[in-house]
């Protein structure tokens, strides 16, 4: 019964001085409600830990059952405020977070960095948090004790095994913050990687996912990042520049193309008025002309959606207008080679014919015969 009271007591105490601070910050800080709400079950949790653990001197417990019970408060004690530390933490860090993942325009690369740099931070506090919370607990142990005091004395060789074993782990913890205080690679970022286009989705202490443009997923060590080159296409800014080729036949008038193409920028809410132009790259082999169309957008989604419109209207263009500028392979044929051979003596000529008549018959000395044929061969 004096258990449950304090308890309770113990509970409702946590309850009146939540609701106290809810609502006189509340006027101050709009988020204090929702800080409050989501702080209040690992209060309560340490509430009644706490309220046990005062309760317990008034119940009759045998002196093994009593220390059991204490040492079971105890890690209780530590989980629960490890746990009530956290859910502060998180609930104070994830208004910031949300406002920096929503804000646009020229302020988003900065936003975005520091959203990543306060994910990382949070995520190493927390590791720590926990590792410090599980060293707590095995020392309330006499026999870890022991055990700890033995490791302190031997730290050197433990040192030494311990950073052998946990080096990949350190190196990509290394990397995590490398990354991010660098500014090499942030949340959102659009990369290219191993010949893959993707977005950072998530980037943490060991690993790196990519969501590409089909929805797959890549994952990377963060070490990766560090060590292998990739393409950032949003290190300074989004804006990109894309680029149409074209194969048409020489006779392609090239003002009226870039003329064109200007047409189609102009009413396409995809370009960013930054920049445009039409050129001729390349003559080919094969009597073609590469023409390139090079167009500017905001971000690497606005420029492939835009390369496809201008690469669909240019086609469309060329093939109403400009029929005989479509692609042609030229092949120039010799003029054949002309055999003729003359008064065939001995075989004659071929299929049959033979000097003489007709028939192949020769005509007999004297006769006025029918003229020498005369067999004409093309090569």
């Amino acid at each position: 019964m004096v258990l449950a009271a304090v308890v309770a007591a113990a509970v409702i105490a946590v309850e009146a001085g939540r609701r106290l601070l809810a609502g006189r910050l509340s006027a101050r800080w709009p988020g204090a409600g929702l800080v409050a709400r989501r702080v209040a079950a690992p209060a309560f949790a340490f509430a009644a830990v706490v309220g046990c653990s005062t309760a317990l001197p008034f119940r009759l417990l045998a002196d093994p059952a009593e220390d059991a019970v204490r040492q079971v408060l105890r890690i209780a004690a530590i989980g629960t405020t490890t746990w009530l530390v956290l859910r502060i933490g998180y609930a104070l860090s994830d208004p910031p977070l949300d406002r920096l993942m929503r804000i646009e325009g020229d302020r988003n690369r900065r936003a975005r960095k520091a959203r990543t740099q306060m994910l990382l931070l949070r995520r190493i506090a927390t590791v720590l948090i926990v590792v410090l919370a599980l060293g707590a607990a095995l020392f309330t142990f006499p026999g870890v004790r022991a055990v700890g005091a033995g490791v302190l004395a031997s730290a050197g060789v433990a040192g030494l095994v311990v950073g052998i074993a946990a080096r990949p782990v350190l190196g990509n913890l290394l990397a995590g913050l490398q990354l991010a205080f660098s500014d090499a690679l942030r949340l959102d970022d659009v990369v290219v990687v191993q010949g893959e286009w993707g977005l950072v989705e998530e980037l943490t202490l060991s690993y790196v996912s990519l969501r590409l443009w089909d929805d797959r997923r890549m994952i990377f060590p963060v070490s990766y990042f560090t060590e292998q080159p990739f393409e950032n296409w949003t290190r300074h800014s989004s804006r990109l520049l894309g680029s149409v080729d074209l194969h048409v036949d020489w006779s392609v008038p090239i003002d009226e193309l870039r003329a064109e193409l200007y047409a189609a920028l102009r009413d396409n809410p995809l370009w960013d008025r930054r920049e445009w132009i039409l050129q001729a790259v390349d003559v080919q082999p094969n009597g073609l002309v590469t023409i390139r169309a090079m167009m500017s957008a905001a971000d690497s989604a606005s420029t492939w959606d835009l390369r496809c419109d201008v690469r669909e209207h240019l086609i469309s263009h060329i093939r109403h207008h400009y029929p005989e500028a479509l692609p042609r392979i030229r092949v120039e044929t010799p003029e054949p080679a002309r055999d003729v051979r003359g008064d065939g003596d001995g075989d004659g000529g071929r299929n049959g014919e033979r000097d003489g008549g007709p028939n192949g018959d020769r005509a007999a000395p004297g006769e006025d015969g029918p003229a020498p044929a005369k067999t004409i061969r093309r090569a």
